[in-house]
């Protein structure tokens, strides 16, 4: 009998032979709520993962949807996300969990996301990449006491690698699309990074913007590509 992390109710755990030899770790959620997140799967936009259910016809052209071509059609930003994958659709129920563990601070429930993060990083990436959490602010980190993209990463099972640095501004959510493509970019290369491919994690995929502009600096440095591996696409 286990209890599940989200909701506490108990749960009679399912036995399979990978659990059972220790290949995989047991659920640590129950049945109800694991059916409440939603995978993102079937046809996705190549660069951002975006399913393409999600979209009419009008708003893709070939492997790409309407907001990567944008990207892709600016010199400024061409080619700087090689691509990014998510795991789940940012829906009502994603929404608040994320706000139980980023905004009200439960630590705990970044690890009900290890076993589908290390098959996410296994099926797209592998570990010759270099892997970089989004940084917080130090005004950011403070009020939070944990940075939540560098736990994520972390439960990947390989080396973290902590190179970039966060300027404090204002939330990002609060801006427009065209406030977060032209601002002032907030992050900046603290460790030589050489001509490797690296992987940024984050939480949730939303604009691009945040991914693109940390992808934008470490592309300066030397990077030789820069993808993201995201929990949420939003």
């Amino acid at each position: 009998m286990s209890t599940c992390l989200l909701c506490h109710t108990y749960f009679e755990e399912v036995d399979s032979w990978s659990t059972l030899f220790s290949l995989a770790e047991p659920d640590p959620l129950c049945s109800t709520c694991n059916e409440k997140f939603e995978k993102v799967g079937g046809e996705i936009c190549e660069i951002c993962g975006r399913p393409f259910s999600e979209l009419s016809d009008e708003y893709r052209e070939g492997n790409l949807c309407f907001d990567c071509l944008r990207w892709e059609k600016d010199p400024r930003w061409q080619g700087v996300l090689t691509k990014n994958r998510s795991i789940y659709l940012y829906n009502d129920f994603a929404k608040d969990v994320i706000s139980l563990y980023k905004f009200r601070g439960d630590y705990v429930i970044s690890t009900i996301f290890k076993t589908p993060l290390k098959k996410a990083f296994k099926t797209h990436f592998n570990p010759t990449y270099l892997v970089v959490p989004i940084p917080l602010s130090k005004e950011r980190l403070y009020e939070r006491g944990f940075n939540q993209a560098k736990a994520l990463a972390e439960l990947l099972g390989v080396p973290v690698h902590d190179v970039l640095a966060r300027t404090h501004l204002e939330k990002q959510s609060k801006k427009s699309r065209d406030e977060r493509i032209t601002g002032e970019n907030v992050f900046r290369v603290i460790k030589a990074v050489g001509a490797q491919d690296i992987l940024l994690v984050d939480d949730i995929y939303t604009t691009g913007s945040t991914l693109r502009h940390a992808c934008k600096v470490l592309i300066e440095a030397g990077a030789k590509s820069v993808s993201a591996l995201t929990l949420m696409r939003g």
